[in-house]
């Protein structure tokens, strides 16, 4: 009885041309990546938020990085952040709307300035993606950030509490993220 249904059901996934069987594909499509796959690479890159999709502006460079460094220099420079040491950090040109950043887990005392990172906005709980421009060492790590096509830094300090489930950016997927904010203006 088991094996006739399994059977049935297998032939229904694979081989039957509808809309339910279309939108059984879907829903397990679904399943699997939300319970599987992404949990699965979240544990071997050791953060709860492997993949992240960047849904504002804030990290985009709108022009050559020459001329992008030159409009920005007086605010990295009293930074301490040379044009040397910036052309030497993960993602230089910055990122895009729309692209997704695959995160690796870090502990605070491994995040160096530069760094782009994850962190849990403490007013309405969204993750916004950043680059560190200054760390500063008490009884805990404190992160000042700033994205790169802001005009300052943000407003208050990073804690490394807001950091602690999320991670640095390793690796960028130009544009994927552009279907969960298509979907989140659809849904609202």
């Amino acid at each position: 009885m088991v094996k006739e249904f399994l059977k049935k059901f297998w032939n229904f996934i694979w081989h039957e041309d509808s809309i339910w069987s279309w939108l059984a594909n879907l829903v397990l499509a679904f399943l699997l990546v939300k319970f599987i796959i992404y949990p699965l690479i979240g544990a071997f890159l050791g953060t709860g938020f492997p993949l992240v999709a960047v849904v504002s502006s804030s990290m985009e460079h709108n022009q050559g990085f020459n001329d992008w460094w030159n409009e920005n220099k007086e605010f990295y420079e009293a930074k301490n952040i040379t044009l040397e040491n910036f052309e030497k950090f993960n993602f230089k040109n910055g990122f895009n709307k729309g692209d997704i950043m695959v995160l690796k887990g870090v502990q605070p005392k491994d995040i160096k300035i530069g760094d782009v990172v994850v962190y849990e906005n403490t007013f309405n709980k969204n993750p916004i993606i950043h680059r560190v421009v200054e760390i500063r060492k008490e009884d805990r790590y404190y992160f000042t950030t700033k994205g790169d096509n802001n005009y300052g830094e943000d407003p208050s300090e990073v804690t490394e509490d807001q950091i602690k489930n999320t991670g640095k950016a390793i690796f960028r997927l130009p544009l994927l993220g552009w279907v969960k904010i298509l979907f989140m203006g659809i849904t609202g």
